[in-house]
């Protein structure tokens, strides 16, 4: 079963690289180090950094040196952040890694991007009332899955093992920019609903998969209008999909099951444009949205809100070369519920891997850490990876050292 850890390009300009190949591969006892080569805004905490301890990452952009000439003609173009700029991240770790025989991947955020979505308004979502969510480029946009495919291309060059490929799918109306606010409560039908995007690429795709789209748009525009006007009744337990269409009509769960077809088709192109000698991995990231931020997911197994986001594993184990799970829970019985629906779901343990955080709030001790460990080996996966090098204490290194040799 193969080891990786997640870090930035910062955390290897402020620690110093064979620092933290030094870490990665002898204190955690890791084989591979999965670099973030573009990634999203963010203010985070680094307790081991002995430049800063609380950086605003610079999101949008780029931590490699781009062939300028794949996105010829493209309307979207890769912005490089400073350290690209001053150097080539990937680059070399590509090389030092080789040097002590440490596999290298590649970490990329491709539709989550405020800053190409505030240059390029009209390649991003739009809600049921015509609103641009700039954070989020469209799936269903050929620009943006242009731009998805030559930016694979582009990092595949360097010979990388993995392309671990978040947010390549839709998102939902809560995961966006900074300082959100709404007071009135929506209800979790609305919530989801203004999630939604109504685009005329998303249009176009529905109706090509034969649905009514303009008659879904003016039922969900007409439901959260209601809702803006009064207060819903209590919607208790998770969103299910027969609530939906209680809610606006048999048209929206056509009009949610060609949001899946998008995907995976944008998925398979991307693929393809990383070639046969880079394997690339869908992150799925409902065990997130379950568990990111207390580590105590409820209600059922991680995949079963993947619809949520136009996300079918199933499918997508078979459109990309694997499937990655984010294992965002404290209780390994609640990490064995998930592992157990994604095996029932893809078949085949060796395109899945798992993600797991060795630091709170999953985890505290070696003994937790090792016990999701076993499920992974026990389940037969691929490999396990850990997130995220910078984020954790050092002492979460030794944590995962310990986990691995129980």
């Amino acid at each position: 079963m193969k080891t990786s850890l997640f870090a930035f390009a910062t955390d290897l300009a402020d620690e110093g690289l064979e620092v933290v190949l030094d870490n990665v591969q002898h204190r955690a006892g890791v084989e591979e180090l999965t670099l973030a080569v573009a990634y999203h805004d963010g203010r985070d905490i680094f307790p081991h950094n002995p430049v800063r301890k609380v950086r605003y990452l610079e999101g949008g952009t780029i931590f490699f040196r781009p062939d300028e000439g794949r996105y010829d003609g493209l309307r979207l173009r890769p912005r490089v952040g400073e350290l690209a700029r001053r150097g080539d991240p990937l680059g070399e770790l590509c090389e030092a890694a080789g040097e002590r025989e440490m596999g290298v991947n590649a970490w990329i955020v491709f539709l989550h991007n405020d800053r190409l979505g505030f240059e390029q308004p009209e390649c991003a979502t739009k809600n049921a009332f015509g609103d641009r969510y700039l954070t989020d480029l469209c799936p269903a946009n050929p620009d943006v899955r242009a731009f998805a495919g030559a930016l694979a291309a582009d990092i595949a060059r360097y010979g990388v093992s993995n392309i671990f490929a978040e947010s390549l799918h839709f998102h939902g109306f809560g995961h966006g920019y900074h300082h959100e606010r709404y007071f009135e409560d929506l209800g979790e039908i609305g919530v989801f609903l203004l999630g939604l995007c109504f685009c005329e690429h998303c249009l176009e795709a529905a109706g090509d998969a034969g649905v009514d789209a303009e008659r879904v748009h003016r039922s969900v525009r007409g439901e959260l209008g209601r809702r803006f006007e009064q207060e819903p009744d209590d919607e208790a337990g998770e969103l299910a999909r027969e609530k939906l269409e209680d809610a606006c009509g048999d048209g929206l769960l056509g009009y949610l099951d060609s949001r899946v077809l998008t995907v995976g088709s944008l998925a398979q192109e991307v693929t393809a444009a990383a070639g046969a000698d880079t394997r690339l991995v869908f992150m799925d990231l409902s065990g997130a949205e379950k568990g990111f931020a207390t580590g105590a997911p409820e209600g059922g197994p991680a995949p079963t809100i993947g619809w949520h986001m136009g996300v079918d594993v199933s499918k997508l184990a078979a459109d990309c070369d694997g499937v990655e799970a984010l294992g965002y829970a404290a209780d390994p019985n609640r990490v064995g519920l998930d592992l157990a629906s994604y095996r029932s779901l893809i078949g085949n343990p060796s395109r899945l891997g798992l993600l797991l955080r060795p630091m709170p709030p999953d985890n505290r001790d070696a003994s937790n850490l090792a016990a999701k460990l076993a499920l992974a080996r026990d389940a037969g996966l691929a490999r396990t990876d850990f997130y995220h090098y910078g984020f954790c204490r050092l002492s979460a290194l030794d944590r995962i050292s310990e986990a691995l040799h129980a």
